[in-house]
């Protein structure tokens, strides 16, 4: 068996990449980041084709903002028509969801079977969430075409398979009425390798850490709120970007640090006491299982596919959707007893140990993959 991955960005496509090279199976990469850096994190590749163009015109028109237009939309019809035109000879191609589009009737013709990579919720559910969401808070959600929710859709239909990477990411496509037996749950992997528990034991003052996009999806504002009545004695440290539209949070003892190279993460996982992911809607997060590798109690949101590799009180706390006091009292019950706080750590990091690193992930992929032949005795 012989797999293709195109993927219009990184994600974690370069990730599935490896595992599959490592396995002898990889059959090519198609992706829109330049050749250098897809083997710096790759390795070496026997068929690798890349569109960097695509790439620097979505990071340019990033910058532009609105004056681009649907770019999502554009790049993801441009990189499905070159995955098309460039597609190797595979028994399995594995495309991103919203640019495969018009690669899957090429991939069927020659007799291959067709996994679309969803990272996060179905996209319906995705949409009316984000845009119920931004809606009270005055705001007009328009991150998601109309096209490229189309091309999504006719993806979920045309595909053989269907991986998302949680639990709760597959009951959304269940509910929209994709067929179960078309989902595959895997979840990601980490490195632990680099994600490393931190060796000091006192700290002056306890540290939330929060990792990811500083805006509305995340649960920011629910963050902040809960974090202004919290009854523990902690800063909150805020590191990724922030949502265009909004203000840098000003709060006091709150230190918002923007975007950091991937390389500094594992510092700021080190630096801190507990992690927190209050968003409102994912699929099965990185930074989740980077935390928990880093030996960090988690307190997250129950749409985050946290409940995969979470037990309450065990290696972290699940607190609904949106609830500021559940959230506060989850960690407030945390930063209280520091002892107990370690011994979550402690379980998390074991809990990720066992079988959330990348090998077993790439394992479990392949031998999902080759599943889709055994109707046909391939």
């Amino acid at each position: 068996m012989r797999v293709a991955v195109s993927v219009h960005g990184r994600f974690h496509g370069f990730d599935l990449a490896r595992e599959l090279n490592t396995q002898k199976v990889l059959a090519g990469l198609l992706t829109t980041y330049p050749a250098y850096f897809v083997r710096r994190h790759v390795g070496k590749l026997d068929n690798l084709v890349t569109a960097p163009t695509l790439e620097f015109r979505r990071r340019l028109c990033q910058r532009l903002g609105n004056a681009c237009g649907d770019v999502d939309g554009h790049i993801s019809a441009a990189f499905g028509a070159f995955s098309a035109r460039h597609l190797p000879a595979c028994e399995v191609l594995v495309g991103w969801s919203s640019a495969t589009l018009e690669a899957i009737p090429v991939a069927h013709n020659r007799g291959a079977r067709v996994v679309i990579e969803r990272g996060s919720s179905h996209i319906l559910h995705q949409s009316n969430v984000l845009s119920e969401l931004y809606a009270r808070h005055g705001r007009v959600f328009a991150e998601t075409s109309a096209r490229v929710i189309d091309r999504e859709l006719a993806e979920y239909e045309a595909a053989d398979l269907i991986a998302v990477p949680s639990t709760y990411a597959a009951e959304t496509f269940v509910a929209h009425g994709v067929a179960a037996k078309k989902i595959l749950v895997n979840p990601y992997g980490v490195d632990l390798d680099v994600f490393l528990p931190s060796l000091t034991t006192n700290r002056a003052r306890a540290q939330i850490l929060f990792v990811g996009r500083v805006g509305l999806r995340k649960g920011i504002p629910e963050l902040l709120h809960a974090f202004s009545g919290l009854n523990s004695n902690a800063d909150l440290c805020l590191v990724g970007p922030l949502e265009a539209g909004l203000a840098p949070p000003l709060q006091k003892g709150v230190d918002f640090r923007g975007s950091v190279p991937m390389a500094a993460l594992p510092d700021y996982y080190q630096g801190s006491d507990v992690f927190c992911l209050p968003s409102w809607e994912e699929g099965f997060p990185l930074v989740l299982l980077q935390a928990m590798a880093s030996g960090l109690p988690v307190v997250a949101t129950d749409v985050t596919g946290v409940a995969d590799i979470v037990t309450p009180g065990v290696e972290g706390e699940i607190v609904p959707v949106g609830d500021v006091p559940a959230l506060r009292e989850a960690l407030d019950r945390v930063l209280s007893d520091p002892i107990r706080a370690k011994e979550m750590g402690a379980a998390a990091r074991n809990r990720v140990k066992d079988g959330f690193d990348w090998k077993s992930y790439g394992v479990r992929a392949r031998s999902t993959y080759a599943g889709l032949f055994s109707d046909s005795g391939t």
